[in-house]
């Protein structure tokens, strides 16, 4: 009996279900780098380079460990475009009794998986996804008949079932969660170390060659310097562990014109592609709280982020999909400002986070969240203009991540399943967590006028284009209070000032 092992380009690891459940002596793998997956969006041009040089690493490990596959190179235009075309073609090539694959991190991939059967009649398993903590039914069992889906509630479960810093049941220093601790501001010091760099090897600058004039990607090629092998990432992870992670926790929401990383880890897309594993990376940042190497609120809020939210997030996508996708509850019309793609705006916030993510394929949660995010949010732009954004321009974006990361935390257009309130801000927050408004041509401190920075107007008038929606909401009584205290001329003021800056979007 032989079977053919489909190994996916995200899940890049030799401990794949895949590679668990079949013999290298009998048994084919098959991988490839397909011209339909450049497509469906566009892609920062990095994001395309890190996937095939972490795969072409990959499938040679694969055959360095014993292993026959047949590999795929990118080519235009090429014949074998889709998964269901890699298949096919080792199909036509070779006696195959089954299929196996690992559950996918997209439902469109899912669909092309399901409907192999039929058409090859041939056996296909589908095996879960190793690289995640919380199997999908166990998500669904916890999820079952709660009126709200809350990740603080999941990510202490998680933290029972997989013991991480916890004590006798209790979790170590009396709180689950030291958020409030995570919010300083980042003044010059102390210095933030620059994230470990690799420079492009024989694999990558064959990837390069392979792709001039072929691919057209979002964003700079110049200064790529991604992790692609599982070296590298767990070299990444050391470095991050050694020099970053003490200050992680009180700079994590921190911004600055300067620094791009701050104490960042940038080991997300190494973690989503497989190159690392959740435990190695969460046994690595506990271990430097127990040898008092990095401080709880540092260690704690890395951890939630792995255990708790990017699994949460995950459970909410499987769950919800496919519908999921298409959701906008607040009924946004506005499209995606064209200036979402160059950076070339007057307003310095999104001016900073959009070159460098056009540099860097990066940008960190806050700058996701509360820059580009959270002015996507209150101009009313459509859902799905800016998940296929984000989808796009960041090395780490996978749909499983990005589309309940966006379309639910950013855009709050599920209706408030994954976030109690929808993430809405002034300009003050900006101004309060980073450098950006000290620099820019708009003033920070005014509401009304041309110079007046156009966060404060959207702000407002988001709120109360939403009144009836988010008013009965207790965590924003407060706002609301605020609303109150503006007069009728000033708040007509205030929506007239928005509609102009819609109107006018590509010109601020």
């Amino acid at each position: 009996m032989a079977r053919l092992g489909v190994i996916l380009g995200d899940q890049l690891n030799l401990n794949h279900s895949v590679l668990r459940a079949l013999d290298p002596e009998s048994d084919l793998l098959v991988m490839g780098e397909l011209g339909n997956e450049l497509e469906y969006v566009w892609h920062h041009i990095q994001k395309v380079i890190l996937i095939f040089s972490a795969m072409r690493h990959f499938s040679q490990e694969l055959v360095d460990a014993g292993w026959s596959i047949r590999y795929h190179r990118y080519e235009p235009n090429a014949r074998v475009a889709s998964f269901t075309d890699l298949v096919s073609e080792a199909l036509d090539s070779n006696s195959i009794d089954e299929i196996v694959v690992s559950w996918p991190g997209e439902y469109r991939v899912l669909e092309q998986i399901k409907a192999w059967e039929r058409r090859f009649e041939v056996p296909v398993t589908v095996l879960p996804d190793s690289r995640f903590l919380c199997p999908l039914d166990t998500f669904d069992d916890w999820a079952e008949g709660r009126k709200s889906l809350r990740m603080e509630f999941f990510y202490r479960e998680m933290r029972k079932k997989t013991g991480y810093l916890m004590d006798e049941g209790e979790p170590v220093g009396g709180q689950w969660n030291y958020d409030k601790d995570n919010r300083k501001t980042w003044k010059g010091e102390p210095e933030p170390p620059s994230p470990m760099s690799f420079t492009p090897d024989d694999v990558v600058e064959q990837v390069i060659a392979d792709l001039d004039g072929h691919v057209e990607g979002f964003g700079e090629l110049e200064g790529f310097d991604w992790p692609v092998t599982r070296t590298q990432a767990r070299q990444a992870l050391s470095h991050f562990v050694r020099r970053a992670l003490p200050n992680y926790g009180d700079f994590q929401d921190a911004m600055h014109t300067d620094e791009d990383y701050l104490f960042h880890a940038r080991l997300s897309s190494s973690l989503n592609l497989g190159l690392l594993g959740v435990h190695e990376v969460c046994d690595a940042v506990e271990q430097a709280w127990r040898d008092k190497e990095a401080p709880i609120n540092a260690v704690e809020g890395f951890i939630r982020q792995v255990i708790g939210w990017r699994e949460f997030v995950r459970g909410i996508y499987w769950r919800e999909m496919p519908d999921y996708a298409e959701r906008n509850m607040l009924e946004n019309t506005q499209s995606l400002p064209d200036w979402y793609w160059s950076g070339e705006t007057r307003m310095q916030c999104l001016r900073s986070t959009i070159q460098a993510t056009r540099r860097h394929a990066y940008a960190h949660h806050i700058q996701r969240l509360m820059v580009t995010g959270n002015f996507a949010l209150i101009l009313g732009v459509v859902p799905k203009e800016i998940c296929d954004w984000y989808l796009a321009v960041y090395a780490d974006a996978y749909d499983w991540v990005e589309l309940p990361n966006t379309l639910g935390m950013v855009m709050h257009a599920d209706g408030g399943l994954l976030g109690s309130k929808p993430y809405a801000a002034s300009g003050k927050y900006i101004q309060r967590m980073s450098n950006y408004c000290s620099n820019c041509s708009y003033s920070v401190k005014a509401t009304l006028g041309e110079d007046a920075c156009p966060l404060n107007a959207l702000y407002w008038d988001f709120l109360l284009r939403h009144r009836d929606r988010f008013e009965p909401n207790p965590r924003m009584k407060m706002m609301y209070a605020n609303v109150d205290r503006k007069d009728d001329a000033e708040l007509d003021e205030i929506q007239t000032r928005a509609d102009w800056i819609r109107a006018n979007i590509e010109s601020i």
